[in-house]
């Protein structure tokens, strides 16, 4: 068990030598949609690559989350073979947002840098592929 203090410090450390590995600028919250971001999470038990929707207004949630249901056979078969679409995501902090997400399958946790290895090339990988997906249906999703 680790302190919050030492947790804290090796999620900084973690973090850090991501970007040190592989210095790219991401796109994340760059999409140009309010409440519409590419995210890392990384914690004691899991590592994925994210898009999450979570607009105040249920609407635009619905919309955006409806325009990338439509294209989740492309998404699927042609970029990230393995990605999840969750209309009620849960997050830590108890709100539900609309997550499309895929998930490292290996055990891992930000605690042993036994693992971060592989996490950090799924992260490149994922995310990459995630990116060019948006890049390619951008002008559709967008109107």
């Amino acid at each position: 068990m680790f302190s919050k203090e030492e947790s804290a410090r090796i999620r900084k450390e973690f973090w850090t030598s991501f970007g040190k590995s592989f210095p790219k600028k991401w796109l994340l919250y760059n999409t140009k949609i309010k409440d519409f971001s590419f995210k890392f999470t990384a914690n004691t038990k899991i590592a994925l690559v994210s898009l999450d929707i979570e607009s105040k207004d249920p609407f635009m949630n619905d919309w955006y989350y409806d325009k990338l249901l439509s294209l989740k056979t492309i998404l699927t078969n042609e970029y990230l073979p393995n990605i999840i679409y969750d209309s009620n995501y849960l997050l830590e902090n108890g709100k539900i947002i609309h997550r499309i997400y895929t998930q490292l399958p290996e055990k891992f946790s930000i605690h042993n840098k036994n693992t971060w290895q592989v996490a950090f090339e799924f992260f490149v990988e994922k995310m990459t592929a995630f990116e060019l997906f948006f890049y390619e249906y951008e002008d559709f999703i967008k109107s």
